[in-house]
């Protein structure tokens, strides 16, 4: 069995490969249940969540991702959210690796965000401008650049230190970034805005969303939770990872709905249509946005890469 720390975890998530990986796996035939949700007790401390995410391509293979998220965990100095991937074999049901579950996430994240980027932002777009400091931040930046001609990068984030560790970690990899002090200045002249936060109120406005411009919501990932208002969803063409997940989870999209702002039809086309062909940007002028809440077949595709890649090194048995 092959086990990934998240270095080497990492090491076998090449950006152009797995954006591919995701291309395929979209395309293709996955089994995807409804992720299983548990809340688990914890003496004396706010309750824990574990989140089981499966997924399988019949007789090819299974995958698992287990996340746990203990919320006091910042009392003992530990992270909040823990997480490992479970890839078996479709036909024999063996164990094949485990991955690193942060790493896999936040890749497979940011190149769906990229994936879809390829289908909805102008070909010519040249700005991009991320929303928050976290792990994701530079993540985006790599992958973005995969699919688009990226100039110009703009990092905003409500802890201006972060904004710098960040802008400088994406400069040494050797990316043209600075921090914007001004999150309307940065927005109205970014040609593709990528949000990774934990808002519960809206962080873009779609005043500030010039024509031709494309959003990529990501961070807020429960009803409660935004990062974009109605105006910006209003204005927008809307896409969308999955309609499942989205009308189950995605704030930026139930919000909106439950004041009528937008019925569901306002959502164009999930990422598969677009991945197919069959949706998509359709003037230079619209303004497109995209939000996804994750989907279990993207860590699959990214586990079996990782799995798959290291075997052809000779580091998988």
């Amino acid at each position: 069995m092959l086990i990934l720390d998240p270095i080497q975890t990492r090491h076998h998530l090449d950006w152009d490969a797995l954006i591919a990986a995701l291309n395929a796996m979209f395309k293709g035939d996955c089994v995807m249940p409804v992720r299983h949700h548990h809340t688990v007790g914890v003496p004396g401390e706010a309750d824990a969540t574990l989140l089981l995410m499966p997924a399988w391509q019949p007789g090819q293979y299974i995958g698992v991702k287990l996340v746990s998220v203990f919320p006091d965990n910042h009392l003992r100095s530990l992270p909040a959210i823990h997480g490992s991937y479970l890839l078996s074999s479709g036909r024999t049901g063996e164990l094949l690796a485990v991955l690193d579950g942060g790493e896999l996430t936040a890749r497979r994240t940011a190149a769906a965000s990229a994936l879809a980027a390829r289908h909805l932002a102008r070909e010519d777009a040249a700005t991009l401008l991320v929303v928050g400091t976290g792990r994701l931040s530079v993540n985006l930046i790599e992958a973005h650049s995969r699919v688009r001609p990226i100039q110009q990068v703009l990092i905003w984030g409500r802890d201006q230190h972060k904004a710098s560790q960040a802008a400088a970690e994406a400069c040494s990899l050797g990316y043209s970034v600075e921090v914007a002090s001004d999150l309307e200045t940065a927005a109205r002249q970014a040609d593709i805005i990528s949000c990774a936060t934990l808002s519960r109120v809206p962080l873009i406005r779609g005043d500030w969303l010039k024509p031709g411009s494309h959003l990529d919501l990501i961070g807020a990932f429960a009803k409660e939770m935004r990062e974009s208002d109605d105006e910006a969803v209003r204005r927008a063409r809307v896409f969308v990872d999955t309609r499942a997940g989205a009308f189950a989870e995605a704030g930026d999209i139930l919000q909106p709905i439950a004041s009528g702002v937008i019925g569901k039809e306002h959502v164009q086309a999930e990422l598969a249509e677009l991945v197919r062909g069959s949706a998509g940007r359709q003037s230079a002028d619209e303004i497109t946005l995209f939000k996804s809440v994750g989907a279990a077949l993207e860590d699959l595709a990214g586990a079996i890469l990782a799995y798959e890649t290291a075997q052809k090194a000779g580091t998988a048995p």
